[in-house]
């Protein structure tokens, strides 16, 4: 048997013959990985699936004209064609004025209609969208007004204008939002710019982006140079509630992290250092035989490898079905891998093994070989 087998031998039979202790120390160190590699597959995948949760909040963008400035639909549509396609989610225009139906003055807005269940999915739907922006013959009423006409899904609303022209449209929606909207008559916004002559002038547009790391206030501030005739900000409400989501989770998985390594790393000390002086006569003979600091050393050393390693990949596999369950269980959806996790889970991982063995090895190196022996 050559010398590298016998350093093999003895540190499996090293962990055999303690394999109690051996058993604790993987399983503090692959709960310790498990959870690292669990925590950091949500971490650099929440972004993505917090920002889609968050959308339930509505538009966080707004562009609107500054002072008389008009602002066009063609000018909204170009905006939205530059936008990067990682922050784009969805938006639509809003035009506001006052029509007349057969019945009485009813508030009118004209909308992206396809736009809208992505932008605003809290409005409750009586009935169905208009799900085509070209749709002429449909609208949609708010519930108050609804009810202020004595109208239901299915009747026909008609508007009137003063030279006697008439267009009817049938009620395909009858929503709910809890706000202003619950009182107006909506219609495809160039259904509605016709309708009302308004030669493609809007009064403002809303839109819905993500907002990784405050991006909604740094593309605002970037269309604000771009187009400074226009008023481009951010909904403060909205936005600010979905960055200081993000930030608080993110730092409470950070913080749970640190946690679960320093119980798991006190958890290996405390094992390691049993495991060391449980055998300080065996290593107290090898240096007797003629082993040097740096044998022992590198023996525990390769011990502590060993089990390190075998913990890593029993804490990669347990974090990745972990994450998996947390992202089924809060997002309703799978959590994708991203490559830094497995490197990250590993070297915290070896940095929690390492900080753990300092103190055993010390005492190990620190044995006086005649007196332990003596005492045998």
């Amino acid at each position: 048997m050559n010398a590298n087998s016998m350093k093999w031998l003895l540190i499996f039979k090293a962990l055999r013959l303690k394999w109690r202790r051996t058993l604790v120390i993987v399983a503090a160190l692959s709960i310790g990985a498990a959870m690292v590699t669990a925590m950091a597959s949500v971490y650099f995948d929440i972004n993505e699936k917090m920002s889609r949760e968050l959308r339930s909040f509505g538009a966080n963008f707004y562009l609107g004209a500054k002072n008389e400035t008009p602002f066009t639909l063609e000018q909204y549509e170009a905006i939205i064609a530059a936008m990067p396609k990682d922050l784009y989610h969805a938006s639509s225009p809003y035009l506001y004025a006052v029509a007349r139906s057969e019945r009485e003055p009813v508030a009118l807005v004209g909308v992206d209609f396809p736009a809208l269940p992505a932008l605003v999915p809290y409005w409750q739907v009586q009935g169905g969208w208009v799900s085509v922006a070209f749709d002429d013959r449909n609208t949609m009423l708010g519930k108050a007004l609804a009810a202020q006409l004595e109208l239901n899904v299915g009747d026909n609303i008609t508007l009137v204008k003063d030279n006697g022209q008439k267009k009817t449209f049938r009620i395909k929606g009858i929503i709910e939002s809890g706000d202003a909207m619950d009182n107006v008559m909506l219609l495809n916004i160039r259904v509605a710019q016709d309708w009302l002559g308004t030669e493609g002038g809007i009064s403002y547009a809303l839109a819905s982006l993500a907002n990784d790391n405050d991006a909604v206030t740094a593309y605002a501030e970037k269309l604000s140079q771009q187009y400074p005739q226009l008023d481009i900000h951010p909904i403060r409400k909205v936005s600010a509630a979905e960055g200081q989501i993000l930030h608080k989770i993110k730092g409470l998985m950070g913080l749970v992290c640190i946690i679960i390594l320093l119980l798991s790393s006190l958890c290996v000390n405390t094992s390691l250092t049993a495991m060391t002086h449980e055998r300080r006569r065996e290593f107290a003979l090898q240096s007797a035989l003629g082993a040097s600091d740096r044998q022992i050393t590198a023996q525990i050393v390769r011990e502590t490898l060993t089990m390190t390693t075998l913990a890593i990949v029993i804490g990669l596999v347990l974090g990745l079905i972990l994450a998996q369950i947390l992202g089924h269980v809060v997002f309703h959806a799978g959590i994708t891998l991203r490559w830094p996790v497995l490197p990250l889970a590993a070297v915290l991982s070896l940095t929690v093994a390492a900080v753990a063995v300092v103190l055993p090895l010390k005492r190990v190196l620190a044995l006086q070989a005649a007196v332990v022996l003596k005492g045998a």
